[in-house]
């Protein structure tokens, strides 16, 4: 069975053939496009392994294959235009993958305990590569108000530390940011409990979409970036965590959902540098033709709170994919690479994947990466 070391070992040494690829020049598009770096911002949908550290202290076994909000294996998916041995995980390595560029975890921790660019400390020439922003419970501007010890540094704190690290953005870089998920669950289940009126909620969803394209435009693009693509909200609706609740509640994640793309959308208008990338159409057409992205259940999730240890409320951060690997946590019959919701409410592999090359596709037709990558 390959350990979490050895597994390690593995996709730091792609890394390292990418990172001097990218210092002998890389493809002649990408160095014409002068893709330098990837830079992401976000909460679980895009968090590279921020809570890595708890999930072998939660299950009880060391080395535990987890720590991302996932089914925590790769689908095989290797690009093949790119000079990477992909392990990639999460739908951001695959895109940074396919323009020749290492991204990496910008934070490691948990309760107290933070490791700036973890992947600094092994090799130091990678520093640069720490780009990769989203920690898992991570709203816009809201800090955190976890008492489990998650870091959940909200996407504002997120980008000032860009801009303490680098002071600004580059011409090089892609910049994605995608968040307001967890503004989204706040509200759901603060109306769902009775605590807010369903009005406040919408208000506050659009507070939320207001602050995030404030932020972008002032300390995203008002700091040289020139390529941000914005991903908005798929309709919440659709989550396996909600499809089955009655229709008043359905609707309401909807309006809420919608309200907040709304609003992000006009309030980043006209903003040079700035393209909103559409999951709501992504996910919609992958729940009415599954087939047509390799998809049998886009419904259901493949991870089985029943196999995970009862401390891990059921989360895919517990979830290992890992065909005959010691806790398996996988339902019977279930697939990381068909099934496309690992939990109720994020990705498997498989549905990263689908992810990715949506974003790749996006990003193609907007020229910000060459068109036969």
């Amino acid at each position: 069975m390959t350990t979490r070391r050895q597994w390690h070992l593995s996709a730091l040494s792609a890394i390292v053939g990418a990172a001097l690829l990218a210092a002998c020049g890389g493809r002649g598009n990408d160095k014409e496009l002068n893709v330098t770096s990837v830079v992401s911002f976000g909460d679980s949908l895009s968090d590279l392994g921020t809570y890595t550290i708890v999930t072998s202290q939660v299950v009880g076994v060391a080395p535990f294959f987890g720590g991302r909000f996932t089914t925590n294996t790769h689908t095989g998916y290797t690009p093949t235009t790119s000079p990477l041995s992909n392990t990639a995980t999460i739908w951001v390595e695959w895109v940074a993958s396919r323009v020749s560029v290492p991204i990496t975890q910008a934070m490691l921790g948990i309760a107290t305990t933070r490791i700036p660019c973890p992947v600094a400390g092994a090799l130091p020439a990678l520093a640069s590569s720490c780009t990769a922003y989203g920690q898992g419970g991570s709203r816009v501007t809201v800090p955190a108000s976890s008492t489990a010890g998650a870091l959940q540094d909200p996407v504002v704190t997120q980008v000032a530390a860009h801009l303490a690290r680098f002071t600004s953005f580059s011409s090089g870089d892609i910049v994605f940011v995608w968040a307001g998920g967890n503004d989204f669950l706040t509200q759901f289940s603060a109306v769902g409990a009775a605590v807010i009126a369903p009005a406040t909620a919408v208000a506050n969803m659009q507070i939320a979409a207001t602050e995030l394209a404030t932020l972008i435009k002032s300390q995203i693009a008002g700091k040289g970036a020139t390529r941000i693509a914005v991903l908005n909200l798929a309709d919440t609706a659709g989550l396996p965590a909600i499809n089955g609740l009655p229709a008043s509640s359905k609707a309401l994640a909807t309006q809420l959902s919608t309200e907040f793309n709304n609003t992000l959308s006009s309030g980043l208008a006209g903003t040079t540098g700035v393209a909103i990338i559409d999951m709501g159409v992504l996910f919609a057409d992958v729940i009415a033709s599954p087939a047509k992205y390799g998809m049998t259940d886009v419904t259901g999730f493949a991870c089985d709170p029943a196999k995970m240890a009862p401390a891990t409320g059921g989360s895919s951060l517990f979830c290992n994919a890992t065909a005959g690997a010691a806790f398996n946590t996988i339902k019977t019959g279930a697939s990381a690479s068909k099934w496309f919701f690992a939990d109720g409410v994020h990705p498997t592999t498989g549905g990263h994947k689908v992810i990715a090359d949506y974003v790749i596709s996006q990003i193609k037709a907007l020229g910000w990466i060459p068109p036969n990558l």
